[in-house]
């Protein structure tokens, strides 16, 4: 991410903030766009799901 303006997602209000503007345990980020800060939810469950599997294939490995 290059240095400049940073957006963050406020999981409590569900809006994008312009900088860091509330508590950090309320706010998921740095997103280097706006678009990324408004998709941070798909994206994190995209990236939940897919360790999820990883963890599965790892958990069945040696058993085949």
């Amino acid at each position: 991410m290059t240095e400049g303006k940073r957006y963050w997602y406020n999981v409590k209000t569900g809006q994008v903030e312009d900088g860091p503007q509330s508590f950090s345990k309320d706010r998921i980020g740095p997103f280097a766009t706006r678009d990324e800060a408004e998709h941070a939810l798909e994206t994190y469950a995209q990236r939940n799901r897919a360790w999820d599997e990883q963890d599965e294939e790892d958990a069945e490995w040696g058993l085949r």
